[in-house]
């Protein structure tokens, strides 16, 4: 058992953790940009080379980092908030609430804009569903709101959660970075394996490149919002990228590489606030991915790097030290992030069918969509999140009122006796 006393304190639920909701935003940014270069035709732009200078400044591996962080991040703030007693069933609840309402709106404006075969469910009911990313063909060929398919491994994460965290809690707190070692060469083997063992790319290029249309006039569809892309019968993946990417067994870890960092900052085991070398550690970390099989671009490098940095954001918040991050406008950017996420796809769809198409853009009528695309994303996300998600959590917090008002334990270590004060989010 624990060979270190814990030191438990009672205090009330009133540190907030601004830097990590601010963080959020960027994340989300890193997400939107990709996808302007992928997911907005301006032709003959997107077939020049100068387009094809600005994806290899931009790569897949950028959002892909988003994404991870999002996984990491999650996992911390879900242990960080993690409420004693709570149940099963309403931790499910609450992250359902949480999630769907903002997806389902995402995916009903989709079906607006574009032009989904709604007599073919296999186009968008597995998307609907957040089950897509479970069977190698629907990750494509059923995965109609793009950016979805991360929602797969969160709703995987949620369901696991409160089974695993007992056994966190349990975790002796001088193992906790034993743990995370254990966690992080798991996943390295993981992949490692998928690329030794299934069919894909060996190589270390950039393959994710646009689905180029004829013509040098922007089409009325982007390819994968397209009447040809949802006629086909079948999309084929590589195994190996959908192994490593989309599965969601294979994206769980990453959470509880989150849920454990949030135990090794609680009990004291993280003391920096200094962000400089975290930083750079993750700026390095994603450099190598330009040098690396595509098994190990999209989120193993910096998984390590991404959690150091959320650690020191969180210690930063804690002692209160006030950060670009924690100022008002990025918390706004922050809480609106999760919409902004989901609905710029929609727009990137819609911008394309009513305002580019027809017409030829060099990388200036390029750069107009992308601000276009961005303006509007904001705007609908804050309107999502002010419509939908916010009136959730404030039924949501009301309901559990009583509960807010009850003390949190914050635990220290006899070598660090000063914890970390852990803020509660009631939804």
């Amino acid at each position: 058992m624990e060979a270190v006393p814990m030191a438990i304190r009672t205090v009330r639920r009133e540190v907030k953790l601004p830097s990590l909701t601010g963080m959020r935003w960027w994340a989300a940014a890193a997400v939107f940009v990709l996808h302007a270069v992928v997911f907005i035709p301006a032709y003959p732009f997107q077939k020049s080379p100068l387009f094809q200078k600005i994806h290899e400044f931009i790569p897949m591996q950028l959002g892909a980092a988003g994404v991870a962080f999002f996984f990491v991040l999650s996992g911390f703030i879900l242990y960080w908030i993690r409420r004693p007693g709570d149940t099963y069933w309403s931790f499910l609840k609450r992250r359902v609430r949480k999630i769907y309402p903002s997806h389902i709106v995402a995916v009903l404006l989709l079906i607006a804009v574009a032009p989904v075969p709604l007599s073919r469910p296999v186009v968008w009911l597995p998307d609907l569903l957040l089950i897509h990313t479970w069977v190698s063909h629907w990750s494509s060929l059923g995965g109609l709101n793009v950016p979805s398919w991360s929602l797969v491994s969160e709703m995987l994460f949620y369901l696991t959660f409160p089974l695993l965290a007992p056994l966190v809690d349990r975790l002796p707190g001088k193992y906790v970075l034993w743990a995370i070692g254990v966690v992080f060469l798991a996943i390295a083997g993981l992949h490692t394996i998928y690329y030794l063992v299934a069919d894909g790319p060996k190589g270390i290029e950039n393959i994710f490149l646009p689905r180029l249309q004829p013509g040098n006039t922007t089409p009325e569809y982007e390819i994968h919002a397209s009447p040809i892309w949802f006629a086909q019968s079948d999309i084929p993946v590589s195994p190996s990228y959908w192994l490593s990417y989309n599965f969601p067994p294979s994206r769980l870890p990453e959470f509880y590489i989150g849920v454990l960092t949030a135990k090794y900052v609680m009990t004291g085991g993280w003391t920096n606030t200094r962000l400089r070398y975290p930083l750079l550690a993750l700026a390095g970390s994603y450099g190598l991915t330009w040098f690396v099989p595509i098994n190990y671009k999209l989120s193993v490098l910096i998984l390590l790097p991404t959690a150091a940095v959320i650690a020191t954001a969180c210690a930063r918040d804690v002692s209160g030290m006030r950060t670009v991050n924690s100022r008002p406008g990025m918390i706004w950017l922050g809480n609106i992030s999760y919409a902004f996420y989901l609905i710029q796809y929609p727009v990137m769809v819609a911008v394309t069918r009513y305002c580019l198409s027809g017409k030829s853009y060099d990388v200036r009528g390029w750069l107009l969509g992308t601000l276009v695309c961005l303006v509007l994303s904001i705007g609908l996300g804050a309107a999502i999140y002010v419509c939908i998600d916010l009136p959730i959590t404030k039924r949501k917090a009301r309901a559990t009122s009583v509960a807010a008002r009850e003390p949190v334990r914050v635990v220290g270590s006899a070598r660090n006796p000063k914890p970390i004060v852990a803020a509660v989010d009631t939804t």
